[in-house]
Formats: C-alpha cells, sequence, structure tokens
C-alpha cells in the first residue's frame, strides 16, 4: 500500500515569477519524498509524489498548499489516491497500481468540480467521510494569507517547537504566533489529520 499526490497549481500563470513558485514546488517535493525518482513536475505546473506511508499523505498535501500559499495569490488542486503499487519504475510517471490510477481519476475531477483537494481509496464509505472533511477543512485552508501558510509550514516543520520558539525563527512574537495560527485553523486542521489517520487505519482491513 502507497500514496499518490497528483496535483497543479493554480493562477500559475498570473503569477509575477514562474521561477519563484517553481523553485518553491521542486524544494518542497524533494523536500516530502524519500528519493528524486519519487517525484516529477510535469506541463509546466503539474506534479506528482509518492508518499509512501500513506498515513502522511493529508498532512503532506496540507504542507504543499501551505509552501504554495506563502506565495501572494498562488494555490494549488491535489488529489490523494491510497491503494496497492504494482509497477516501480525508475521514474513516478512511469510506475503503475491503484494508487497512481485512484490519483489520476480524482484530479480529473477537480477542476471540474471546482474543489481543491480529494482522495480516492477505493473503499467508498471512507472516500465519502474524508472528502466531506477535506470541503471542510478547505474553508480554512482555500483563504490562508501568506501569514497564515507560512505559520502552518513552520509548525509542520517543527512540531516540537513552542509558539515562542517558531516565532524566533521569523522574528515574530509568541502571541503573534498564536494569533497566526488561529487565524489558519491550525488546531482544526491537525484534528482533520488525526480523523484522516483513524480512517485509512481501516483501508487494509474493510471488506472489498
Amino acid at each position: 500500500m502507497t500514496s499518490v499526490i497528483t496535483g497543479d497549481i493554480i493562477n500559475s500563470r498570473e503569477a509575477p515569477s514562474p521561477v519563484q513558485w517553481l523553485s518553491v514546488l521542486k524544494e518542497t517535493l524533494s523536500h516530502i519524498a524519500v528519493a528524486p525518482k519519487y517525484w516529477e513536475v510535469f506541463r509546466g505546473d503539474s506534479f506528482q509524489v509518492e508518499i509512501q506511508d500513506y498515513y502522511n499523505a493529508f498532512q503532506v498535501s496540507v504542507y504543499i498548499k501551505a509552501c504554495l500559499k506563502e506565495i501572494k495569490g498562488l494555490d494549488v488542486r491535489m488529489a490523494i489516491g491510497i491503494g496497492d503499487k504494482t509497477h516501480e519504475a525508475a521514474t513516478i510517471s512511469e510506475s503503475n497500481g491503484e494508487a497512481f490510477i485512484f490519483s489520476g481519476e480524482v484530479f480529473e475531477t477537480l477542476k471540474k468540480e471546482k474543489k481543491n483537494l480529494a482522495i480516492k481509496t477505493g473503499i467508498h464509505a471512507i472516500d465519502e467521510e474524508l472528502n466531506l472533511y477535506f470541503r471542510l477543512g478547505l474553508i480554512a485552508m482555500d483563504n490562508w494569507t501568506p501569514n497564515s501558510a507560512e505559520i502552518v509550514k513552520l509548525t509542520i516543520d517543527n512540531p516540537k517547537f513552542s509558539q515562542q520558539e517558531l516565532g524566533d525563527l521569523i522574528n515574530i512574537k509568541q502571541n503573534t504566533v498564536s494569533e497566526r495560527q488561529k487565524r489558519a485553523y491550525l488546531d482544526e486542521i491537525m484534528a482533520l489529520d488525526h480523523m484522516y489517520r483513524l480512517k485509512v487505519d481501516h483501508i487494509e482491513h474493510a471488506p472489498g
């Protein structure tokens, strides 16, 4: 079992500097993937990354979104697929299996349905529930400011840091960190991550 995230950048053509967001995207993907062969940027502003520990796929999606939304005006659409991997190739675009198929299928529906995050595990009840949670979570995440996105990224990068320590990293006060985390609905997003992990724990044990 593995997970695959397929995505693209929203408003990429309107960004003042494509070089800026492209370097951020590549840096982010290389940071979260275990090796270069597990991520790829294609068609200019689309990407795919395999997250082998599928329990982390939602948090990784949140992290990618935070990294891109640090750049004003940008956002990202992502589809998570969880399933088997039947073929591992030298590049992610040549690998295959349920996770890749599910991710691709869901990605094709995102723009049409005007959603920025969705999942397919092949188990309808789990998919239906998680996609409802994602839609609710996106009410907050789609409206992150660059400051909100920055504090989300920092918090995920430094999970054991206090608000004071996080503030020291970017030269802001502890109470400002607290305010930005609240505006980002970070506690609620982390609670959603916990629920996601509980739900995907049932995938391998669910009846077909």
